[in-house]
C-alpha cells in the first residue's frame, strides 16, 4: 500500500523530519544538497551559474559561500562537456550534482547521460559505477515555446539504469533528493521551475524518502486517479472540486516513475475499479502509457471502465499564454475524465 504521507496543507501531517517549517520548494532543494554536502566532502555540485551568480534560479543561493569554488562549480555553456566530466568523476569515487537549467537544454548531453551513465556500471560488469544526481527544471516553464518546454520523462524513463524523480511539493523535493544523493545508481530529479516558489512544510530534521513509494493525498472509493509531479496538484484540487459533487477519488502521487510503485496503483484500484493517469508528457508512448500497459496485464480484472489518461496535447508546447494553458493537463479535464469513466458525462 502508499504511504499516507499528507502534509497538513493536503491533509494529514506528514511523517519524519521533525519539526516543520514553511519554505519555498527551491529552499528545499537547497537544504538537501547542502545538508548531504556536508556530511560528505565528495559531493560537489557543477553548472550553469549555479555559483557566482547563486543559481539562475537561486536554488543555489549561498552556497559558493559555504563550500568553496572547488565544490559548488560554474560550467561553460557545455551540457555535453559538464555532463561527460560527471561521469568521469563518479567513475573516480566523486559524487556530482549536475544542474541542467533546463531538461531541455539535456537534450545536448544526451550521448554522455543515456549511453554511457546508465550502462557504465552493466559494461564494467560492475566494476565502476555512475553515482550522478542530474537535476533541473522539467516541462512548460510559462511562456518559454517549444524548445524550453519539454518534458523529458517519457523519453528517457525508456532507458534501463537510471532512477527518475518527480516531486510534487517542498516536503518530498528534500527527503526524495537526499535519496537520490546517497543512491549508487545515476538519479535523474526533474524539478519544475512553476512550483521552485511554492512553500509547504518541510522538516527541519533528517529524513529521506524512499524511491518507488506512492504516497496517498486524498482517499475515495469511486476512481483512482494517478499523478507524478506538478499535476499532482490539479489533481488534488480537481479531487477536492469533486467531492463537493459527492465523487470521491484516491489519488495517488507516484513520487518515482523508475522504479514505479505499480503494486499500490493496483491496490486502489481493487478499491475503485477506475483509472484516470494524468502526466504532462505527450501521450503517444508516455508514462501514462506504460501505467495503462502494466495495469491492463496486471490488473485487467479489476476494472470496471476502461483506463483513462489526461496528457498535454499531442503538439508542441505553445508560447501564447491562453494556449498553454489549455495545452497542459488541468482541472477541468482531470474532472471531466473522472466523470467520465463513472458515466457521468
Amino acid at each position: 500500500m502508499p504511504a499516507e504521507l499528507m502534509l497538513p496543507e493536503m491533509g494529514l501531517e506528514p511523517m519524519g523530519g521533525g519539526s516543520l517549517r514553511e519554505i519555498q520548494f527551491r529552499e528545499a532543494l537547497r537544504e538537501a544538497m547542502s545538508e548531504e554536502m556536508r556530511r560528505d566532502d565528495r559531493i560537489f555540485l557543477m553548472g550553469e551559474e549555479v555559483a557566482q551568480y547563486n543559481g539562475a534560479y537561486k536554488v543555489s543561493q549561498g552556497m559558493l559561500d559555504e563550500f568553496g569554488p572547488q565544490r559548488i562549480i560554474d560550467s561553460p555553456i557545455s551540457e555535453n562537456g559538464f555532463a561527460g566530466l560527471a561521469v568521469g568523476a563518479a567513475m573516480y569515487g566523486l559524487r556530482p550534482i549536475i544542474e541542467f537549467m533546463s531538461w531541455s537544454f539535456s537534450l545536448v548531453a544526451a550521448d554522455q547521460i543515456l549511453n554511457n551513465v546508465p550502462k557504465m556500471l552493466y559494461m564494467s560488469g560492475g566494476q565502476w559505477g555512475c553515482p550522478v544526481v542530474f537535476r533541473g527544471n522539467d516541462g512548460a516553464g510559462g511562456q518559454l515555446g517549444s524548445t524550453h518546454s519539454w518534458c523529458v520523462e517519457g523519453l528517457y524513463a525508456n532507458v534501463p539504469g537510471v532512477k527518475i524523480v518527480i516531486p510534487s511539493n517542498p516536503y518530498d523535493a528534500k527527503g526524495l533528493l537526499k535519496t537520490a544523493i546517497r543512491d549508487d545508481d545515476p538519479t535523474f530529479f526533474l524539478e519544475s521551475e512553476r512550483m521552485l516558489g511554492d512553500k509547504g512544510h518541510v522538516g527541519a530534521g533528517e529524513y529521506t524518502i524512499p524511491f518507488g513509494k506512492a504516497a496517498l493525498r486524498r482517499q475515495g472509493s469511486d476512481c483512482t486517479v494517478v499523478s507524478f509531479g506538478r499535476p499532482v496538484n490539479f489533481c488534488i484540487d480537481a479531487a477536492d472540486e469533486l467531492k463537493k459533487e459527492g465523487i470521491h477519488v484516491d489519488v495517488l502521487d507516484m513520487r518515482t516513475i523508475r522504479p514505479l510503485d505499480i503494486d499500490s496503483i493496483l491496490d486502489s484500484i481493487k478499491k475503485t475499479g477506475r483509472i484516470v493517469v494524468v502526466d504532462q508528457c505527450w501521450p503517444f508512448a508516455s508514462v501514462a502509457s506504460e501505467v495503462v500497459t502494466q495495469v491492463c496485464e496486471r490488473g485487467f480484472d479489476y476494472l470496471d471502465h476502461q483506463p483513462l489518461r489526461v496528457n498535454t496535447e499531442d503538439v508542441p508546447t505553445p508560447y501564447a499564454k491562453n494556449l498553454e494553458a489549455l495545452y497542459l493537463p488541468h482541472k477541468g479535464k482531470i474532472m471531466a475524465a473522472v466523470k467520465s469513466s463513472l458515466g457521468r458525462l
